[in-house]
């Protein structure tokens, strides 16, 4: 086996066999944080234990792309080699896998070990395992009898039930999986917007509500837009920087760009050479505020691709929503119904066309945001199928809700019937409902969420976003005489791994291992945190749900952790459940109890030149090198 190829195998393999005897008892205190602001509000500690030395011999080593019969030499809770054939000494642990697959699981391994402090955490988990002792990405009732997983140094090692696992080696807390549960990456949320002004009010959740929210959700970390201050990114970062001094799980930044001159262009390299941002989001809509023209969309894109960074795109022809918005007032349509027929699907198509285009012309990577409908999707796909390298995020709402409600004949007998408990008058009750779905993009009719889903099964869309902007009741009747002033954003934050697993899994649309790429890996790629973030690799960061398929949920404002008094899901019920949520090597989600502390996230910084732009110099050469240009004329002589 060639360099390149144990190189390979030794990045990807993760599940490792580990005898017990040589653990010391983790210390049960400080492994929570208990709960201010409901919460939590204290400091967090973990204990540290031994090393070890193992290897695994003659196992079947599988990775996404190749296996291989082979052994694996484990140091410190690290991969140190893999190949055939290992000599080791008498310290080091012999374990035989031969006739066994040993695997990357779904268990996500999250937050790295700053200043050389060991972050260590062990659990004991039971799950099925069969009779062949096969070792699979995801811990199945029907393929698995039992199994022993332990965290520790933020890698995973799997142990199998041959094994003899003293009780007095196990930590001194743990929790045991139930039959049917499944071990899972942590979620990656690539779009929310927390604390965020906009449209003359805040978003109603924080960093500190946000997050925790997301946690309870089984999402272990989002990506954040920053807005410009006055046009100033850097006034913009250390803003949004001091607005998640009270975070609570690991965070990343987008930064929008608003206006552009030189100044723009310096500060651009500065977020990305010195600040850890990689991506830069253009809105084609809300003309007069964050609206951006074509010669700025350009000269964005240009200045992306010269410093390797993503360009992202709110794909809506902001020229005609105003027009469609000024006609709907002009017809006396000012409730939010005009919002949906302002902007219709046609024009998120156009938009979204546009900037594809324009990324091809400078042939740059492009990101779509909220793929909303399935005109929008459809130019993804074309551009796609061409080679184009285009992402399209669809987002838990616009695969799961549909506008129905706005034209139901039925809705203001069900609407009635709501109103048995709630002193309230039954105009304002309908208006009121209808302007929780006020997003941008709209919400669309019933059809575009199920091809949303197909997108995402057949890989037309790559990933699962929220565009998580909740605003309560008080916020959104800012519009109660005209939808143009209804605050745009719905939650999700909370419910998008429920919802995801639930319309995609559980339907056969998806496996679980899609499950996961498209709510962590994919992200984590895109956005270049791979492998310490998406990944079941020895070194990267230590997060892990639990979820049971087995075990259903229900969705309701009354009992979710975000501070608005709405939930665009409300009573939505369906199956597969987060039952457990580690983050950073602390269970902070555990028997519907949360205890996360403020402070305790860490800020992410994402590198330049992530894998979307790989080729990206060569293709250029080749458009150079066609051009046969400038063509050499001489100048006739009389």
């Amino acid at each position: 086996m060639d360099t390149s190829l144990r190189t390979h195998t030794t990045r990807f393999a993760s599940l490792l066999v580990l005898v017990l005897s040589i653990f010391s008892p983790i210390s049960e205190s400080n492994q929570f944080c208990e709960a201010g602001i409901g919460y939590g509000d204290s400091e967090c500690g973990i204990a540290s234990s031994s090393s070890s030395k193992i290897l695994i011999k003659g196992g079947t080593v599988v990775n996404a792309h190749h296996l291989e019969v082979a052994d694996v030499y484990v140091e410190d809770g690290i991969i140190a080699v893999v190949k055939p054939n290992i000599k080791v000494g008498d310290d080091v642990t012999v374990l035989d896998a031969t006739g066994k697959f040993v695997m990357p699981g779904e268990a996500s391994l999250h937050n790295w070990v700053y200043n050389s402090i060991e972050l260590v955490v062990a659990w004991l988990v039971e799950v099925a395992f069969g009779s062949d002792g096969e070792i699979a990405n995801s811990f199945h009732r029907n393929d698995f009898k039992q199994m022993i997983a332990i965290v520790r140094s933020g890698t995973m090692l799997s142990i199998p039930p041959s094994l003899k696992v003293e009780p007095t080696f196990l930590p001194s807390k743990g929790f045991s999986l139930q039959q049917g549960e499944d071990i899972i990456l942590g979620g990656i949320d690539p779009h929310t917007h927390l604390a965020m002004e906009f449209m003359g009010t805040v978003t109603i959740d924080d960093f500190f509500s946000g997050q925790a929210a997301a946690l309870a959700g089984g999402t272990t970390m989002h990506i954040d837009f920053v807005i410009p201050v006055n046009g100033s990114l850097s006034a913009g970062f250390e803003t949004y920087l001091g607005k998640a001094k009270r975070s609570c799980m690991d965070y990343g930044f987008h930064m929008a760009i608003t206006k552009w001159d030189e100044t723009v262009s310096k500060e651009m390299e500065i977020m990305v050479k010195e600040k850890g941002i990689n991506s830069f989001k253009f809105f084609l809509a809300y003309k007069g505020s964050l609206m951006i023209n074509d010669e700025l969309l350009l000269e964005g894109f240009k200045k992306c691709k010269s410093l390797g960074a993503l360009a992202m795109v709110h794909a809506e022809n902001g020229d005609a929503v105003f027009e469609g918005q000024k006609r709907m007032i002009e017809l006396g349509i000012t409730g939010p119904e005009g919002h949906a027929l302002s902007r219709p699907p046609v024009l998120e198509g156009e938009a979204t066309a546009r900037a594809i285009r324009l990324a091809g012309f400078v042939n740059t990577p492009l990101y779509i945001v909220h793929v909303m409908s399935i005109d929008a999707m459809e130019e993804i796909a074309e551009a796609r199928k061409s080679g184009q390298r285009v992402i399209g995020e669809p987002v838990a709402s616009g695969l799961v809700l549909d506008d129905s409600g706005l034209w139901d004949p039925d809705f203001t007998t069900a609407a009635k019937q709501e109103l048995a408990s709630l002193s309230l008058s039954l105009n304002y009750f309908l208006f009121f409902i209808i302007c929780l779905f006020v997003m941008s993009p709209p919400i669309r009719a019933p059809g575009h969420g199920k091809a949303l889903q197909a997108g995402l099964s057949t890989g037309i869309l790559q990933l699962v976003g929220t565009d998580h902007c909740a605003f309560n009741s008080t916020q959104k009747a800012f519009g109660i005489d005209d939808f143009r002033k209804i605050p745009n954003g719905v939650n999700g934050i909370e419910e998008r791994m429920h919802l995801v697993w639930d319309t995609m899994v559980e339907s056969g649309q998806i496996s679980v291992t899609d499950y996961v790429r498209l709510t962590s890996t994919e992200c984590a790629r895109i956005f270049n945190i791979y492998p310490r973030k998406g990944a079941i690799l020895p070194g990267s960061d230590a997060d892990i749900i639990i979820l049971n398929p087995n075990s259903s949920f229900e969705i309701s404002a009354t009992s979710h952790h975000s501070r608005s008094d709405t939930n665009v899901f409300e009573g939505r019920r369906g199956k597969g459940k987060v039952e457990v949520t580690i983050s950073g090597g602390r269970v902070v989600w555990e028997n519907g109890q949360l205890k996360v502390a403020p402070g305790s996230g860490n800020y992410v910084e994402m590198p330049p030149f992530g894998y979307l732009f790989g080729g990206i110099d060569k293709a250029d050469a080749e458009y150079l090198s066609s051009l046969r240009a400038p063509v050499k004329r001489f100048k006739a002589t009389t």
